[in-house]
């Protein structure tokens, strides 16, 4: 790790494939012992740069650092360093919870012993007590998460890399899987983990949005809350969703109107003074409303905002270049 506290230094990480460009000018850093988010859609470029990081893909311009070392030219220092734990499950199906352990021991070239060791506190950890004879392919979706996190951090690595690591997992294995998280960035340990859901996103110290392979905001996430959210936001209940999408659509006193869940988030300048003149207006369309009410806005009204935000900025570009 570099002498400043950084475990990770991005300037204008790029990776393209062919014509595609999968990561366009990353600059970033990420401070040791902390939990950093990259949050996107699927195929926005969070894996293409972890890969990167991680010294499996070569960068095509710009450079980066992890842990001092730089990813074009130390890949195999790095790997040694880092544990990795892939979007895809990816350890040996018809291996036991024991067998798997103890072949990433040895692969990480922990003594016998001491591996042996380390898998039984990983187990306890983890609560794989009585499964450990279990094939891994015998384990349901958030167990199998939990030997892979183990496996990818059986050697105590000074940072992990966790892509996508709760996905196709049912919700309360994705929480006990966060607060494992949790508990080894409490130990020192810095994390990146990417992720496309929102609740997630919470847990992190610092936060990047990435869309089409570039970062559109980074901070706390409250910081991206309050930067992207110009306004106040009103929850729209209503069997008619459509229709209500329509009339709020048209108004000059709404910013933005947007699908959240089975309800609509509507951005307006003031939510308390605009909820009973959207509800009349509504109502006097033929729209049937169950609630117009202030809501805190969340990450995904932030993400939406700023998609919004970008949209318009880039049609306004095109508009302007072709006047």
């Amino acid at each position: 790790m570099a002498d400043d506290g950084i475990a990770v230094r991005a300037h204008g990480l790029t990776r393209s494939f062919g014509t595609f460009l999968a990561v366009d000018h990353l600059n970033f850093e990420i401070p040791a012992g902390t939990v950093w988010g990259f949050l996107g859609p699927n195929g926005s470029g969070k894996s293409t740069t972890i890969r990167m990081l991680c010294g499996i893909l070569s960068p095509t311009a710009g450079r980066a650092e992890v842990l001092g070392y730089d990813v074009a030219r130390d890949p195999e220092r790095i790997k040694e360093r880092i544990g990795y734990m892939s979007q895809r499950f990816s350890l040996y199906d018809d291996l036991t919870v024991e067998e798997n352990l103890a072949f990433y021991a040895g692969v990480y070239g922990l003594p016998d012993a001491e591996g042996r060791v380390r898998a039984a506190e990983w187990i306890a950890r983890a609560g794989l007590h009585g499964r450990e004879r279990m094939p891994a392919g015998a384990l349901s979706g958030g167990w199998k998460q939990r030997l892979a996190f183990g496996c990818a951090a059986l050697h105590r690595p000074r940072m992990v890399f966790l892509d996508e690591p709760t996905s196709g997992v049912d919700p309360v294995s994705r929480r006990e899987f966060w607060d494992l998280i949790g508990q080894f960035a409490e130990s020192g340990m810095t994390i990146m983990v990417t992720t496309h859901y929102m609740d997630e996103a919470e847990h992190c110290d610092t936060l990047a949005f990435i869309l089409a392979g570039r970062i559109i905001a980074m901070g706390t996430p409250d910081e991206i809350k309050r930067r992207a959210m110009s306004g106040d936001l009103l929850e729209v209940v209503t069997p008619q969703y459509a229709q209500a999408l329509d009339v709020l659509a048209s108004r000059p006193d709404v910013r933005e109107a947007a699908l959240f869940g089975r309800a609509i988030h509507v951005t307006v300048d003031d939510a308390r003074a605009a909820a009973p003149i959207l509800q009349r207006a509504l109502t006097d369309r033929g729209v049937a409303v169950e609630r117009v009410v202030p809501v805190t806005p969340s990450l995904e009204d932030a993400f939406v905002s700023l998609v919004e935000t970008l949209g318009n900025s880039r049609e306004a570009d095109v508009t302007g270049g072709a006047s």
